[in-house]
C-alpha cells in the first residue's frame, strides 16, 4: 500500500507494472541519453526521447531489480542521478526499485501533528549498533520508547563512497546507502517505529554534495551555482537562470520521495543558511509546502538547522516566513559547553558560560538575536523572543558539536559526571524541545568522531582539511602542531565511534536519571504544560540560577535550581522566586546528585531559614501544603 500523495514523483526509474519501467532524467547539455543494461550477450542500450526543458524520458520493458546506467551522448555510462538504490555504491549501476512492493503495517499511523511534547533522539546508522544496519537499529527502538523518546532523527542516509561515512558526503541523494541494508529494510525500520508509536524523521543535505561520486554535473552544470560561497563544496542552484527550475525540482522531489516512498514523519534540513535563494519563493518554503503535500493526510515535522538562527524559518507562511516546525539553536549548547568545560575558543568565543547566559537562553529561546558577534565580525541572530519554545530545539550534544572537537568526547567525560547530570536536568525540564544524541542517555563512553572512507589521495586531502578545521581551536592547534596528536578520520575513528550497548545495562544510574526527567516532563502537571508564560527565572550567582514554574491549580509550583559552581548558601535570601506559596513549603522532587542517579547523595533541605544548593547540582522542588505540628 503506497502513501496517498498530491505530489507526483516523475524523476528516476518508476515501475509501471507488467515488467515495464518509465525513465526520466534532466540532461540539457546532452544530445542523447540511453538506458543501458548488461545482458549475457553484452551491453544493451535503449534510447530515451528528448522532451521539453532538457529532459529525456521513455518507457522500456525492464522490471524491478534490473541494474542499469545511463549512457550520455553515446559515450561513457553513469549512474542515474535519481537512482533509488546503488547496491555497489555511488560508482556502480543503479537498481530499479518498486516502492509499492513493500506491505506496510502502519495504516493507523497519523504522523506527528505538533512539536509540543516531543523528545528527539539523533542517531548515526553506522555507529548506533555494532552491526550498523537498519535491522539492528529497529531492534533497539523499544529501548528508546521505554526511555521516553518520541521522535527518532536519522542522520543522512544518502549513498556515499566507501565503507563508512559520518553522513554529510552523500552523492546519490535518492538512494539509501546499501552499507546499511536494502531499501525495504529501511521501510521496515520506519514501520517498526510507527508500530511502537515513535515518529521517525530523516536528516537531508541539499546545500552541497560529497567530493567523490557526484555525477550531477555530467548531466547538467545547472545543478550548481558558483556565485555563492560554500565551505563544503559547490553550492546547489535554486535561483540562477533557467536551470534553477529543474534543479529546484530535483531537490524538492527528493524531499517528497523520502516522505512518500519511505513514510518518514518529516525531515531535518541541514545548514539552511547555505541554501542560497534570492527568488521570491525561498527553496525552504517550497520544500516545506511540497513535502507536506507529499505526505497526504499524514502530519509531518520539518526541522531546520540554521547557524544564524533565523526566526523566518519557523515563522508561519501567512506571516512571511518559511513555515517549518522547528529550528536548531546552537546558543544553548555553546553556553552550556563553556560553562561545563571552561573554554571559550573559536566559535565559542562569544560565550561566557554564566548562569545569566543559560537563564537568558531558557527564557528567550536564544542568546544572539541581532547583537554583534565577535567571531563573525558582524551581527548575528534574529528575534526569537516570542517564538513558541516547542519550535526551538535545544541539545547538549549532537553530531556536529562532538565531531568538531579534537577527540569527539562526550560531555560527561570532558565536564565530569556531576555537571553533566545537572545540565541534563536543566535541558530536559525546559519548555524548548530537547534532543539527545545516541548513547547520551546512558553516558556512553564512545566518542563521536568525523570519519570518511575515500580513495587514498582524496583521504589525505580531507585529513589535511580536517586538521585545518580543528585548528581554529587554539588548544587543538597546539595538540596537532606542537604535541604531535593525530586526529584519525578513517576506520579507527569509525570503529571508536560505535556505541557499546553493554553500557546501557552497566550505566543504569545515568539511564535512570534520563528516564525520570523525561517522566516528569511528560507526566508532571506543571512541567508538562511547557508554558513559557508561567515560567520566570533569576540569577543567584555567576554559576547558579533558579527557574520557577507556576502551577495553575492544586498542583502548586515547581522550582529548578542549578548550581554549576561550588556549594551556595543563600543567606540572606532576598530573591522572591525562592519564596514558597503562602502556607506551603518546598518538597524535593529530584536531585541530580541522588545516589540512584550516580551522584554523591542529596542533603535534605532545611525547613526554614537559609537555602543551600550543593555545587555541580540541579535540584527540582515542588510546593506542598505546610505540615501541621
Amino acid at each position: 500500500m503506497s502513501s496517498i500523495s498530491s505530489v507526483e514523483l516523475t524523476l528516476g526509474a518508476r515501475v509501471l507494472g507488467n515488467g515495464r519501467t518509465h525513465f526520466r532524467v534532466w540532461a540539457p547539455r546532452r544530445k542523447s541519453v540511453d538506458v543501458c543494461v548488461s545482458d549475457p550477450g553484452g551491453l544493451r542500450c535503449l534510447p530515451l526521447e528528448k522532451t521539453s526543458g532538457g529532459y529525456f524520458e521513455g518507457t522500456h520493458p525492464l522490471p524491478a531489480g534490473t541494474l542499469y546506467k545511463y549512457r550520455l551522448d553515446g559515450g561513457e555510462t553513469f549512474p542515474d542521478p535519481c537512482s533509488r538504490f546503488q547496491p555497489e555504491g555511488p560508482h556502480g549501476p543503479s537498481r530499479i526499485v518498486d516502492p509499492n512492493r513493500y506491505s506496510w503495517h502502519d495504516q493507523g499511523w497519523k504522523g506527528l501533528a505538533s512539536m509540543k511534547g516531543q523528545v528527539l533522539y539523533e542517531l548515526h546508522m553506522g555507529t548506533f549498533t555494532p552491526e550498523g544496519t537498519y535491522a539492528a537499529a529497529a531492534a533497539k527502538l523499544p529501548l528508546l520508547k521505554d526511555l521516553g523518546v518520541t521522535v527518532v532523527e536519522l542522520m543522512p542516509l544518502h549513498t556515499f563512497p566507501g565503507r563508512y561515512n559520518w553522513g554529510y558526503d552523500g552523492v546519490t541523494l535518492f538512494a539509501p546507502c546499501s552499507v546499511y541494508g536494502e531499501p525495504d529494510d529501511l521501510r521496515r525500520l520506519v514501520d517498526e517505529a510507527h508500530r511502537l508509536g515513535l515518529g521517525i524523521i530523516l536528516d537531508v543535505v541539499y546545500n552541497h554534495l560529497g567530493p567523490d561520486g557526484n555525477y550531477l554535473s555530467q548531466y547538467a552544470q545547472g545543478y550548481f551555482n558558483p556565485k555563492y560561497p560554500n565551505e563544503w563544496g559547490d553550492p546547489t542552484n535554486f535561483d540562477d537562470g533557467e536551470a534553477a527550475g529543474p534543479s529546484r525540482d530535483f531537490f524538492v522531489q527528493n524531499a517528497c520521495h523520502w516522505v512518500s516512498e519511505y513514510r518518514f514523519d518529516g525531515l531535518r534540513l541541514d545548514a539552511t543558511q547555505s541554501l542560497y535563494d534570492a527568488s521570491p519563493r525561498h527553496i525552504v518554503q517550497e520544500l516545506v509546502e511540497k513535502t507536506r503535500a507529499a505526505a497526504g493526510a499524514r502530519k509531518l515535522l520539518l526541522i531546520a538547522e540554521n547557524e544564524p538562527q533565523d526566526v523566518k524559518i519557523v515563522t508561519p507562511k501567512e506571516r512571511g516566513g518559511h513555515g517549518a516546525d522547528g529550528l536548531w539553536v546552537d546558543d544553548f549548547h555553546h553556553s552550556a559547553r563553556v560553562a561545563s568545560v571552561g573554554r571559550s575558543e573559536a566559535y565559542l568565543m562569544d560565550y561566557c558560560g554564566t548562569a545569566q547566559e543559560l537563564l537568558s537562553c531558557a527564557l528567550r529561546n536564544s542568546l544572539y538575536q541581532g547583537q554583534y558577534y565577535t567571531w563573525q565580525k558582524k551581527r548575528r541572530g534574529s528575534p526569537l523572543l516570542r517564538t513558541p519554545p516547542e519550535n526551538i530545539v535545544f541539545y547538549l550534544q549532537n553530531h556536529d558539536q562532538l565531531a568538531n572537537t579534537l577527540r569527539g568526547q562526550r560531555l560527561h567525560i570532558v565536564a565530569g559526571f556531576a555537571r553533566a547530570r545537572a545540565l541534563t536536568t536543566l535541558l530536559l525540564l525546559l519548555p524548548q524541545t530537547p534532543m539527545l544524541f545516541m548513547g547520551q542517555e546512558f553516558f556512553a563512553s564512545a566518542p563521536f568522531l568525523y570519519f570518511v572512507d575515500h580513495k587514498p589521495d582524496l583521504q589525505k586531502l580531507v585529513h589535511k582539511g580536517r586538521n585545518a578545521f580543528l585548528s581554529q581551536f587554539p588548544s587543538a592547534r597546539q595538540a596537532l602542531e606542537a604535541e604531535g596528536h593525530d586526529a584519525p578520520i578513517g576506520e579507527e575513528a569509525f570503529r571508536a565511534s560505535k556505541l557499546d550497548w553493554s553500557e546501557h545495562d552497566r550505566n543504569r544510574e545515568a539511564l535512570a536519571l534520563h528516564k525520570e526527567l523525561l517522566r516528569l516532563r511528560r507526566e508532571d502537571p506543571v512541567f508538562s504544560a511547557q508554558d513559557p508564560s508561567r515560567i520566570e527565572g533569576a540569577v543567584l550567582s555567576r554559576h547558579a540560577l533558579v527557574l520557577r514554574y507556576f502551577g495553575s491549580g492544586q498542583e502548586g509550583d515547581r522550582l529548578l535550581l542549578l548550581n554549576l559552581g561550588t556549594g551556595l548558601d543563600l543567606e540572606p535570601c532576598p530573591e522572591p522566586l525562592l519564596a514558597p506559596e503562602p502556607g506551603k513549603f518546598w518538597r524535593p522532587l529530584l536531585s541530580s546528585e541522588h545516589v540512584r542517579f550516580g551522584g554523591m547523595g542529596a542533603p535534605a533541605l532545611p525547613e526554614e531559614g537559609r537555602l543551600r544548593i550543593p555545587g555541580q547540582t540541579a535540584l527540582v522542588l515542588a510546593s506542598t501544603e505546610e505540615r501541621k505540628e
